[in-house]
């Protein structure tokens, strides 16, 4: 199978490394975005998102003329689709599953659609969408015919593949990963495979469309169950006055033991977000899935009252002092270190609501991205954990864990350390 010309839908986190490397394997490929701003920017030779050795890529993919970005799907003889899939609310339920991008895009590249193309959603999914994805392009193309209707003789293929790669490193493993691919059909499979195999050196293990949505979710769920343990672990320890960096050190000696580390909650657009499509679907079988979500949607709030404390701490230590008179700094916006994305980011949900509600000066501080990329100002670390009354460390920025910023760190009263920057 030729794929002399790809299409990748959607330029964000996943869409553009993705396209950067399938362009470093000396094919054709025409990446898709709304956001002028990022178009532009990619056809430059340079890069709207963080993520080490992305420009690199992108620059000598452009440079080399096999990558370029538009803002309208273009024909082309394979689509891969990575596009947000957000929630929204419906009947009193906050998690229900926002499909509106994917409906979007797959409707935009029906237009475009020959017989022999494939089309490739990467969007993690709640089970079903691929299939949606599907009637949704039939619908816009009733010249085209499609496996939902034609099975293995249908001129379209169509296949879910999800990402499985992690922020800070997607580049390498866009390659070495295995990936899942689930065709709608046996050829659809076949065609995906194909596809994947131009540069991925990971095994392309193939399954069903529905069975390949529901690993990613079950992957992702399977984490953040891990972590909700390591996160209630924390509060029950922090009650009781033992440290959860001591006790997690000790446990995990044991040889079939290995607990997660705590954090402030859980961010980014998998974790935080996939386990609600299968509550979503399966809301009486999901309980252990989401109370998982349950606890670590509270850790949060559960910051934010540590830190209210170490403020009211403060003005009993100083009684010539008001709520005012007292700053703090939030240290990390982004939802995981070293990176810029801040997604889900319970570290800049815990940060805007500290901002919002503490009378006295808050410094934020987050070195990966620019001033004006969030609504407020951001200050120098050096500068917010001089002067902060109160420090509360959300991320573990490399940055943060330079020796003179954990000195200055170890000479505050107050600092609230929810990564164990501290204690390592």
């Amino acid at each position: 199978m030729n794929y002399d010309t790809i299409s990748v839908i959607g330029l964000g986190y996943i869409g553009l490394p993705t396209a950067a490397v399938i362009a470093s394997r000396r094919k054709c490929v025409i990446g898709v975005d709304v956001n002028q701003h990022a178009v532009d920017t990619i056809n430059r030779g340079d890069v709207h998102i963080v993520e080490p050795e992305l420009d690199i890529v992108v620059h000598a993919a452009v440079k080399e003329g096999y990558l370029r970005a538009t803002t309208r799907p273009e024909p082309a003889d394979a689509f891969l689709i990575a596009v947000p899939t957000p929630f929204k609310a419906e009947n009193g339920n906050d998690h229900v599953p926002d499909l509106a991008y994917i409906e979007s895009a797959s409707k935009a590249v029906a237009q475009v659609l020959k017989a022999g193309d494939l089309v490739i959603l990467e969007s993690t999914s709640p089970v079903g969408a691929t299939e949606q994805m599907a009637a949704w392009m039939a619908e816009a193309r009733p010249d085209l015919t499609f496996p939902q209707t034609h099975g293995e003789a249908s001129d379209i293929r169509i296949a879910h593949c999800p990402e499985r790669v992690l922020p800070g490193h997607v580049v390498r493993e866009l390659v070495e990963n295995d990936r899942v691919i689930g065709g709608m059909t046996a050829k659809c499979s076949a065609a995906a495979t194909a596809l994947y195999q131009i540069f991925v050196e990971g095994e392309c293990i193939t399954t069903t469309a529905r069975t390949a949505e529901m690993a990613k979710l079950t992957e992702n769920s399977f984490r953040d169950v891990n972590i909700a343990f390591a996160n209630e672990l924390s509060i029950i320890c922090d009650k009781i006055d033992i440290s959860i960096w001591e006790l997690i050190r000790l446990a995990n000696l044991h040889p079939r033991v290995n607990i997660l580390q705590p954090g402030p909650g859980v961010g980014g657009h998998c974790i935080a977000v996939d386990p609600w499509f299968i509550v979503s679907e399966t809301p009486d079988e999901a309980r252990l899935i989401r109370t998982a979500r349950e606890v670590n949607d509270y850790k949060p709030q559960w910051v934010i009252d540590k830190v209210n404390e170490a403020v009211g701490k403060t003005l009993i230590d100083r009684p010539n002092k008001t709520a005012s008179d007292i700053s703090v700094a939030c240290l990390g916006l982004a939802f995981k270190a070293d990176i810029d994305d801040l997604r889900e980011s319970p570290a800049l949900k815990i940060a805007e609501d500290i901002k919002e509600r503490h009378p006295g000066k808050v410094f934020m501080v987050e070195p990966n991205i620019e001033e004006g990329e969030t609504s407020s100002s951001l200050s120098e670390i050096s500068d917010a954990v001089s002067q902060a009354d109160v420090v509360v460390v959300l991320v573990d920025h490399k940055q943060f864990r330079e020796e003179q910023i954990i000195a200055l760190l170890k000479q505050k009263s107050n600092v609230i350390d929810t990564r164990g920057m501290l204690h390592g």
